[in-house]
């Protein structure tokens, strides 16, 4: 059965913790259209990401978040989610965006461990697969990332 666990910033992770099919949720991070351009002119400067007049015109209808900056909230309310001793490495995950993330957008991750298992090298440690995706305020995913 899958256990549920809300954010709990004080508690630590320990392998023997962990097991396949728990899930984690997140507190919420709201997006607005300043953070979206403030990110946007330092990692991604393109029309629908700056200027709300201009991306009326594009395939998004109006003003988006980059995927990048929605994938840098992810990462981070993954990580306030799953506090886990010695932190999370990355190590490749498929990822997409099925749906832009907009202004005002209230993002929260779940995620689940879809496969966990012990490494002894370099140092004792653990290989873990889990799903995390972003949804948003009209409950539609924004970010999904497999790995």
């Amino acid at each position: 059965m899958a256990n549920s666990n809300q954010a709990d910033t004080t508690k630590t992770f320990y392998l023997d913790e962990l097991f396949v099919g728990q899930r984690f949720n997140s507190d919420t991070h709201l997006i607005d259209e300043e953070h979206i351009k403030t990110f946007a002119k330092q990692f991604d400067p393109q029309p629908f990401h700056l200027d709300a007049e201009a991306a009326k015109g594009t395939l998004f209808g109006g003003l988006v978040a980059s995927g990048w900056h929605t994938a840098a909230i992810t990462m981070r309310l993954l990580v306030e989610s799953l506090p886990i001793a010695g932190g999370v490495i990355g190590a490749g995950a498929e990822i997409n965006w099925p749906k832009p993330t907009l202004p005002g957008a209230a993002l929260r991750v779940e995620s689940e461990i879809l496969e966990l298992r012990p490494s002894l090298k370099p140092r004792p440690a653990a290989i873990m697969r889990l799903t995390a995706a972003a949804t948003g305020s009209q409950l539609e995913r924004n970010f999904v990332a497999v790995g």
